[in-house]
């Protein structure tokens, strides 16, 4: 399934990638899906930043999903490298269930519009069925349908949630 979210920011470009990539914790009051971010660890080198940030998402899991997923789900690990020469940070999202079924990993650019900023995210959820331990093999297909609609229905609201809490935090901060 591909992944696809473009939001507009009404600030300078560098301004908006530095606050996604350096403001992370200051933005979940904007994200009301997210009930918390870690910062697990953060490196510098050849002008290149590595991330890794543990989310703690929120929201009603749907009665029929409830079965398969757990609040585990609505937990993941992201692995970021941020490229500050080009405006782009790679990204790969690790579940805290099924992580071994489950791929996702994409791209965000930023790229200026004059004095505003297109954020273009660009990814791949992939869920190999044959990873799925646990669940009874004629229910896996199944399961991989209710996971992959579940997700999909969180990744692409939460990357424009973010975009938004950046906006807001922007206008708020130069108030």
């Amino acid at each position: 399934m591909l992944i696809s979210a473009d939001s507009r920011i009404p600030f300078p470009r560098s301004l908006v990638y530095t606050t996604y990539r350096d403001k992370l914790a200051e933005l979940i009051p904007y994200m009301p899906n997210v009930r918390s971010i870690q910062v697990k660890s953060r490196s510098e080198e050849n002008g290149l930043v590595h991330s890794i940030n543990e989310w703690h998402g929120g929201g009603e899991i749907p009665v029929a999903a409830r079965a398969v997923i757990s609040e585990d789900m609505l937990s993941w690990t992201e692995y970021n490298t941020w490229y500050e020469d080009k405006f782009i940070v790679e990204w790969q999202i690790k579940t805290h269930a099924f992580s071994e079924a489950v791929h996702c990993a994409g791209k965000n650019r930023f790229l200026a519009d004059g004095s505003t900023t297109i954020v273009e995210s660009r990814g791949e959820l992939i869920i190999d069925p044959k990873q799925i331990k646990g669940v009874p093999q004629f229910l896996v297909r199944s399961v991989v349908h209710l996971v992959q609609d579940f997700l999909a229905k969180k990744i692409e609201p939460n990357l424009l949630q973010l975009s938004e809490g950046v906006r807001q935090y922007l206008e708020k901060d130069t108030n």
